[in-house]
């Protein structure tokens, strides 16, 4: 296996063609992971040949990610930072038009950055002030002022903050209403995907309006608070693996891939990292996509579990 492999890359709606690797290193841990070993961990992923990392403001991994970059630059890993792809993403509560510049300044100050490469509407909502525990109370969570807040994000691309602008957890119809409006479109959705909540048909609307789909979860997020093992415990996904001499992980991300979605995939784990790579250069049967299709389909993250059975986020889960 090569000491750094090359990851293909989509080109996504935006005007400039910009590109972004199909696979990201993502950078949400709970517990949080300790700034040392999330740098060491940065560190790890671009030698091992990520270039494409995703954060968030309320990950809290920002300024890890900032310092693990400016590392791999000292370090001549990479010669600069423009061959790295940068995601993070605007929090609900600063879901405001007068505070997404604000955000991303925030974010790129964290980040040690100019600008991000793509900067995501988080949530599809706004929380009225900062949350410190879940569930909370109906009147905090808010519905998003979608021609506002999306006004601030093209403004970060206007202002060159943000080469690319996108959403995250969007449904169709949230979709349907910013297209209607938005001066720039947005250049992707990202939501839960993997092969036991495969959303076909969200993926099959982004595809005919032009908005690229990115997978989180794409392995069902064992081992997280919210996630389990649906996908990497999945019977008919070790069968296959077993008979093509791969992991159940790479099965999961290579059915991803074969959809025409990118994925944002976490693991601090060296081996796992190569391994999460190496999903390239093979390629599954008819056959096994078929028995894919069959899988059990059930989602890992609800709104209304996190945040409570609110009207605002059960419209949201229905339809996600």
């Amino acid at each position: 296996m090569m000491a750094s492999m090359v990851v293909p890359e989509v080109t996504l709606n935006s005007r400039d063609g910009i590109t972004m690797p199909v696979i990201g290193m993502g950078t949400s841990s709970y517990p949080r992971a300790d700034p040392e070993t999330a740098k060491a961990a940065i560190l790890e992923a671009i030698k091992t040949g990520f270039r494409h990392f995703d954060t968030a403001f309320i990950y809290g991994s920002e300024q890890d990610l900032g310092e693990g970059i400016a590392e791999a630059l000292r370090l001549g890993f990479i010669n600069s930072r423009s061959e790295l792809f940068i995601t993070t993403k605007l929090w609900a509560s600063f879901a405001e038009r007068d505070l997404v510049v604000p955000a991303i300044k925030a974010s790129l100050r964290n980040l040690q950055v100019e600008y991000v490469d793509m900067y995501i509407i988080h949530w599809p909502f706004k929380l009225a002030k900062e949350v410190k525990s879940t569930p909370v109370e109906k009147e905090i969570v808010q519905p998003l002022d979608l021609k506002s807040v999306w006004e601030g994000m093209e403004e970060c691309k206007r202002l060159g903050l943000a080469r690319a602008i996108g959403v995250s957890n969007f449904t169709c119809n949230m979709l349907q209403d910013l297209l209607s409006i938005a001066k720039i479109p947005p250049a992707l959705n990202q939501v839960e995907m993997n092969p036991a909540w495969q959303l076909k048909n969200m993926r099959e609307f982004c595809k005919a309006k032009g908005i690229h789909v990115t997978a989180f979860s794409p392995l069902g997020a064992s081992g997280t608070k919210w996630g389990d093992d649906r996908v990497l415990g999945s019977d008919v996904l070790q069968d296959i693996a077993k008979a093509k001499g791969k992991t159940t992980a790479q099965i999961s991300l290579r059915w991803v891939y074969e959809q025409g979605v990118s994925m944002v995939t976490k693991s601090y784990n060296k081996d796992r990292m190569k391994q999460n790579l190496d999903i390239f250069g093979w390629s599954l049967t008819e056959e096994e996509l078929d028995k894919l299709t069959h899988i059990h389909q059930r989602k890992g993250v609800n709104f209304a579990s996190l945040l409570g059975p609110h009207d605002i986020v059960l419209e949201i889960d229905a339809q996600l």
